[in-house]
């Protein structure tokens, strides 16, 4: 995009995703804020392209439509590295990113096929561990954090390790967090593993198909499941955490990604970890919003994560 014209449409790109990464994902635009002003523009970019496939199925009237969102994003995603235009603000946005930074297109096609096969699963079709959950986050968390690390030109195998920790983390607390709103779409069944839900006694077994029980009575069942998920996640966290001393400067305010993690967790742990407790849809992930700030500017200054 070059000239007057094409500045401002860039402009108006990156206004947008600043916008929709704000509306639908807030806490993580308080962590973007943090970053230094060289690596923000191309992960708002980044994030706001999450945000488009995180809720393609979510906006869509008809599964088959939300599909159709994901497998058109698939395609910009060519489309963007051929240097074709593409008429969507987030993938303009995106463009200039790949042009600017190299961000790497395996990881982006990992991101957005992860969400196609989640989307084309069955209503039977349970994730029979934990360790599927934890390669989902990796695939759609993960990824992002690695070409957020990319565009800020950081190459380190420690900041590496601790994004792929802090990823799957996040993953694991967002899925958990989301329980609820899958569950008034028929969906909680995806990602409550069966592992988990026969050991807690969820899981009814009728003509030769699995089906989670979600009711008053499972409700201690759940609560149970959703400990043990947390508590794979706060590994994750823990591993990270140990990272922090091989882990070059510049890297560390992409991983304040790990800040979030650790308020959900600590929310999840007040309400005995019911995710169907009200408290945990209150401020920004069950805190209130200037607590949730204070946490975040606390662990930036220290240059934690």
């Amino acid at each position: 995009m070059n000239g007057p014209r094409g500045s401002s449409s860039l402009r108006s790109a990156f206004s947008y995703c600043v916008q929709q990464v704000r509306n639908y994902d807030y806490h993580h635009y308080l962590c973007l804020l943090e970053l230094p002003p060289q690596m923000r523009k191309a992960a708002f970019a980044l994030r706001a392209f999450n945000v488009e496939t995180a809720r393609a199925m979510d906006v869509a009237s008809d599964p088959k439509i939300g599909l159709m969102r994901l497998l058109w994003w698939q395609e910009a995603i060519d489309k963007l590295y051929t240097k074709k235009p593409v008429n969507h603000p987030a993938a303009q946005a995106l463009s200039w990113a790949i042009s600017e930074h190299s961000i790497s297109k395996p990881w982006l096609k990992r991101s957005v096929e992860a969400r196609i096969r989640d989307a084309q699963r069955e209503a039977d079709d349970i994730p029979e561990s934990v360790e599927e959950l934890e390669k989902y986050a990796e695939d759609t968390v993960s990824t992002l954090l690695y070409n957020t690390l990319q565009a800020g030109g950081v190459s380190s195998t420690a900041a590496d390790h601790a994004a792929s920790h802090i990823g799957k983390a996040s993953g694991l607390v967002l899925l958990l967090k989301s329980l609820p709103y899958h569950c008034t779409r028929n969906r909680h069944h995806n990602y409550i593993p069966v592992e988990l839900a026969e050991k807690h006694g969820m899981l009814v077994k009728q003509g030769g198909r699995s089906e989670i029980l979600l009711d008053n009575d499972s409700r201690e069942g759940l609560c149970n499941v959703v400990f043990e998920i947390a508590s794979v996640a706060n590994v994750h966290l823990l591993k990270a955490r140990e990272l922090a001393g091989k882990v070059p400067a510049e890297a560390k305010p992409v991983l304040l990604h790990s800040v979030p993690v650790q308020v959900l967790l600590d929310s999840l742990s007040k309400v005995h970890f019911d995710v169907f407790d009200p408290r945990m849809q209150r401020g920004v992930l069950g805190v209130p919003p200037l607590w949730f700030q204070f946490k975040l500017k606390w662990y930036s200054w220290r240059s934690m994560f």
